[in-house]
């Protein structure tokens, strides 16, 4: 190994080792069930902010949405425009709302349980349709995931939420260093601009795709309903949840909505910065953050930048993998196998439920040539278009009952598997368009039709 290699693999060592610190420390401070899954309700602004847009943005910030600008061009800026409205909505309209309702809603500690309580569920219907919706489906995670495995297992919650400080730290300054090194290399904004304009002028052209065709409405409209994902994604909302108090939400919501204007404008800028520095094109388009860190940096500060790859991916997969064993323990095992079961019980069980569902998502791992922001926008889509109509009509509409809910979490889900595999013309639409839709209409009617007045 020479010495450049060394530096790198001894900067993620570094790091792995931070990580696992931070989850030694949550799990002296994890004690039941509530710590073991929202932290005992007592994030901080900032903890809450960072570690929710973290979870949020994963490796597909600095892979796919990159690499997306580097194909794509100015085509890229209505995702990223999507991305930004979608966060400051969620914050606005369910953060502050689902803290306090699901508080109310006998201190409901996960997404199923939120929406079973609300709506009085004594059958558990929706509790075991909506943890099937928790199971993790695509995780793009080889490196670390021993490391996941255990200050998730260990920490929970705390350990999850403050690491996900951290990595979002990291990535957020990894991400401006390199389109800030990157522009120095062709002249600035102008040179690089003028050298994307020499290349192919089509990619600065947020109207037309790279080959000079025009936007259709489909298109546009499919880019700018990311933002719709956010209201149900159960990651996220486990964030809104967790506050300290109401009255930090507010604070919070101007950090993390900053942090999301900075990494998403800094990730198409990787992107853009990259067309004009490699002469040649990248074959795989969702490597030129990869290959920008590698050119622009001594292996000490590429190591850095690296590791910032493995925090990404590690923030949204310690998430998903603790609203996969939350589900599990307080929506599976203490409502079917042990409803008298202590609190020391259920975190153990909890802490068991993370080594078998992480086991199971390696064993599924998906092909690793597969596309991340594909991989990405499929479960998006599924987790929006299940939940999202379902949180948001729970908070504001006082007609909505449990078999409006339910209806509307199957609907909604299934709508995004049927309508994903189908091509052209409308069906070139996202899904999450026509899952959200139908899942908004089947709680509307079915609540309506079942109604006891």
């Amino acid at each position: 190994m020479d010495n450049s290699a060394l530096l790198v693999a001894l900067t993620f060592v570094g790091y792995l080792a931070v990580i696992l610190v931070i989850g030694i420390i949550a799990w002296r401070r994890t004690r039941d069930l509530s710590d073991f899954i929202l932290g005992g309700r007592r994030l901080g602004s900032w903890v809450t902010a960072l570690s929710a847009s973290a979870s949020d943005m994963s490796g597909w910030l600095l892979l796919g949405l990159s690499g997306y600008a580097y194909a794509a061009g100015l085509e890229s800026i209505w995702l990223a425009v999507g991305l930004l409205l979608g966060t400051w909505l969620n914050w606005r309209l369910v953060a502050a709302p689902l803290r306090s309702a699901s508080e109310r809603a006998g201190n409901a500690l996960t997404l199923p349980q939120y929406l079973s309580n609300r709506f009085q569920d004594d059958s558990g219907l929706i509790r075991m349709v909506s943890s099937l919706f928790g199971l993790p489906y695509v995780w793009a995670v080889v490196v670390g995931t021993l490391t996941i495995i255990l200050y998730t297992a260990f920490g929970g919650f705390l350990a999850v939420s403050w690491t996900d400080l951290f990595q979002g730290l990291l990535m957020a300054a990894a991400l401006v260093a390199v389109p800030i090194f990157a522009l120095s290399l062709t002249g600035g904004v102008n040179g690089t601009l003028a050298a994307i304009e020499l290349q192919n002028a089509e990619l600065l052209n947020p109207f037309s795709n790279a080959e000079g065709d025009a936007l259709g409405v489909i298109a546009i409209v499919s880019l700018l309903a990311w933002g719709l994902g956010y209201f149900g994604q159960p990651h996220i909302l486990a964030r809104f949840k967790a506050v300290r108090d109401v009255s930090l939400v507010p604070q919070a919501r101007r950090i993390a909505v900053t942090w999301v204007f900075i990494t998403l404008t800094a990730a198409c800028l990787v992107g853009m910065s990259g067309i004009p520095v490699f002469e040649t094109p990248l074959e795989d388009t969702e490597k030129v953050f990869i290959h920008l860190v590698d050119l622009l940096f001594h292996p000490l500060i590429a190591g850095i930048c690296l590791a910032a790859i493995l925090a990404a991916v590690m923030s949204t997969a310690d998430s998903q993998l603790l609203v996969s064993s939350s589900a599990f323990t307080g929506d599976i095992y203490r409502v079917l196998f042990r409803k008298e079961a202590s609190e020391r019980e259920l975190v153990r069980v909890g802490r068991l439920a993370v080594l078998a569902i992480a086991g199971v998502a390696f064993l599924l791992a998906m092909n690793p040539e597969n596309k991340v922001l594909d991989l990405v926008a499929y479960a998006w889509a599924g987790f929006g278009a299940a939940f999202g109509p379902a949180v948001l009509l729970s908070l504001y509409w006082r007609g909505m009952n449990r078999w409006g809910a339910l209806a509307g979490i199957l609907v909604g889900g299934i709508t995004v598997v049927i309508w994903k595999p189908l091509e052209g013309g409308l069906f070139d639409l996202y899904e999450i368009v026509p899952g959200f839709t139908a899942s908004l209409l089947a709680i509307l009617l079915v609540s309506r039709l079942t109604r006891s007045d």
